[in-house]
Parts: structure tokens; sequence; C-alpha cells
């Protein structure tokens, strides 16, 4: 019984002493969602994107090991509005036929209080200019919860057209992302 004792306290401590390992996530399709909103001749103008993937490395008590990467399908943005829907998905607009994918790989994630912030690199039409996403993260058991935003200058990536009149040039992307821990 003294053996056992022992181990106790030393497999405890062990465990205190060692580094938080990464944790793998693995999206829920059906419960997230990326929209976006913008100004366009005067109005604001919401839509979304119904086609992502994303593969998430996250501990908060490991973030050196934290990444995030992840993929938006351009033709699957949606907006209410058919005219700006079409626009957006032509060669002004996010060209889906040249460039069917939007990417953000993350370089770092840090955290400040309840808000974590992963500075990375998003490409979109080939272009790739430095991005930052703040999110606040919300872990239960074996799930997490990230709402986070973007703010997009639409211009530095190529979208948009003369006769825009500067419409959607700032775009904010608001992502709700919920994800099971990954299984080993």
């Amino acid at each position: 019984m003294r053996r056992f004792s022992l181990i106790a306290p030393l497999a405890a401590a062990l465990a205190l002493g060692a580094p938080a390992l990464a944790q793998d996530w693995v999206l829920d399709e059906d419960a997230s969602q990326i929209r976006f909103e913008t100004q366009a001749f005067g109005s604001t103008v919401e839509g979304g994107f119904e086609d992502f993937s994303a593969e998430i490395t996250l501990n908060p008590d490991n973030l050196d090991a934290a990444r995030i990467h992840a993929v938006v399908q351009t033709g699957s943005a949606i907006i209410g509005n058919s005219d700006y829907r079409e626009t957006l998905r032509g060669r002004a607009g996010l060209n889906v036929s040249g460039f069917p994918e939007a990417v953000f790989d993350s370089s770092s994630i840090t955290r400040e209080g309840e808000t974590y912030r992963a500075d990375g690199a998003l490409t979109i039409k080939g272009e790739e200019n430095p991005a930052v996403l703040t999110f606040t993260l919300e872990i239960t058991g074996d799930r997490a919860v990230a709402n986070g935003e973007m703010t997009v200058m639409s211009r530095s990536f190529g979208v948009g057209a003369n006769d825009w009149d500067g419409a959607g040039e700032e775009v904010t992307l608001q992502l709700h992302i919920e994800a099971d821990a990954a299984q080993e």
C-alpha cells in the first residue's frame, strides 16, 4: 500500500511538469459558418460562404504548436442580391473559375486575456497578404466553439473594379466555428 502512495504524487508531478500536447480539432461543418459584410453603393451587403474546410491544431496551454489552415471555396459565396452575386463571382470579383479557393494559413497564434490572435497569410485570387484573425474560444469537454473576425481590404487581393466606386473595398469576415476534439 505504501508503494501506491508514492506513485500517485510522482505521476501527478510528472503530469504537471509535462508540456501540454497539441490538440487537433475536427470541424463541424453543419454548425459552423463564415459570413461577410461590406458596404456597396450606400447600403450594407451581407453574405456568406457555404463550402469551407479547416485543419485546426490548438491547445490553449501550448500555443507554440497551434496552427490554422482554412480553405474557402470561393464559388460557394451567397448573397441575396443576384446582381452582386454574379459580380462577386466574376473576373473583377473573386474570379471563381480562375481561383476556386481562398486560403488562410496562420504563422502564429497568441492570446491576450480572453482574445486569441492568429497572424498569418490570406491568399485570394493568387495574391497573398498578411492577415489577422481575432477570436474567442470556449472549450467544453471535447467541443470547441470559436467566434472570430477578420478585416480584408479587397483591393489588396485584386478584387474590385474601377467602376465599383469603392464598393466592397473593406470586407469584414465573421466566423462561427464549432469543432470536436480529434480522437487518437
